[in-house]
C-alpha cells in the first residue's frame, strides 16, 4: 500500500504496517481509517500470515493520535478510531506494536489493542482528553481498565498525567523497553519468536483470551478446538521437535 500515511511491507509470514508521516508526528486523519481497516481485513484473510507489526516512522513519535482538525468538525456517533482499535484487537494473528517514539491520545489505544507493545527508551505516553474537554471512547476506556487497572486509568484519563517509559513498563503498558540502538533488532527477534509458534494454537488461544476479557468466550468452540488440536500436523510436529530437541517447523495444519 502506498498511500500518504500507510506503508505496508511483507517479509515472509510477517506484515509490517507503518504510519509514515513523521513531519506531523504520524498523525491519523479519520478519513484515512477506512483504508487502514480495509488493509486489516485483507491481512486477516491471509492464511500464510503469522504476525502483524504496527509501528511508525521517525524517532519522535509513534503517533500523535487524532488530527485535532477532526475533533470538532465530525459526527462521532460512530468513532472510526474505536472501530479501528476494536478490529486490531480481534485480528486472528498476534500483533506487536513497536512504539518508536511518543504516543498520544487515541493512538495509545491502537497500541493497547495489540497483543504486545515494545517501547523505545525515552518515549512517553500523553493522554489529553480531559485537557481538551472531550471524552475517550468506551472500548478504549474498557481496555485500559481491563489491562492496566482502574487506578492507572484514573491517572491517565482524569489527571492527564504523562507517563514516561519506565512507568509504562511498570504499569504493564509496555512488555519490553529497549534502547534506541537495538530497537529494530529486538522487535525483529520478538516477532520471529511469535512467527515460529504454531499459528493454529496462537489463533485459538488469542481468540479465547479476547473472549474471556470481553466476557464473550465461546466455551464450546474453545473445547472443540482444544480437542481437535491433538489431531493436527502442528501438534505432531511440535511434539516431535521437542523430543528431538530442535526448533519446530509449523505449517498451520
Amino acid at each position: 500500500m502506498t498511500g500518504d500515511l500507510i506503508r505496508l511491507t511483507r517479509e515472509g509470514p510477517v506484515a509490517t504496517i507503518r504510519l509514515d508521516r513523521p513531519a506531523k508526528h504520524n498523525i491519523l486523519a479519520m478519513d484515512e481509517v477506512p483504508e487502514l481497516l480495509a488493509l486489516l481485513e485483507e491481512l486477516d484473510s491471509d492464511e500464510n500470515l503469522r504476525v502483524i507489526t504496527l509501528t511508525g516512522t521517525g524517532e519522535k513519535s509513534f503517533s500523535a493520535g487524532v488530527d485535532l482538525g477532526d475533533v470538532l468538525t465530525r459526527d462521532w456517533t460512530v468513532n472510526p478510531l474505536e472501530v479501528l482499535a476494536d478490529r486490531i484487537e480481534t485480528l486472528h494473528v498476534p500483533t506487536v506494536c513497536a512504539l518508536n517514539g511518543n504516543v498520544y491520545g487515541g493512538a495509545t489505544d491502537l497500541a493497547l489493542a495489540c497483543d504486545f507493545r515494545i517501547g523505545v527508551a525515552g518515549m512517553k505516553l500523553v493522554m489529553p482528553p480531559a485537557k481538551l474537554g472531550v471524552v475517550f471512547h468506551e472500548s478504549g476506556l474498557r481496555r485500559y481498565v481491563e489491562r492496566l487497572g482502574p487506578q492507572v486509568a484514573r491517572r491517565l484519563f482524569l489527571l492527564g498525567e504523562p507517563m514516561p517509559d519506565e512507568t509504562l513498563l511498570q504499569v504493564g503498558y509496555l512488555d519490553r523497553l529497549v534502547p534506541r540502538e537495538s530497537f529494530e533488532q529486538e522487535v525483529a527477534d520478538f516477532v520471529a519468536t511469535l512467527a515460529g509458534n504454531s499459528p493454529l494454537a496462537l489463533a485459538s488461544m488469542k481468540r479465547a483470551i479476547v473472549g474471556i476479557s470481553r466476557g464473550t468466550l465461546d466455551s464450546a468452540r474453545l473445547k472443540a478446538e482444544t480437542l481437535a488440536c491433538f489431531r493436527t500436523e502442528d501438534a505432531a510436529e511440535g511434539l516431535a521437535a521437542s523430543k528431538e530437541r530442535r526448533a519446530p517447523v509449523f505449517k498451520g495444519r
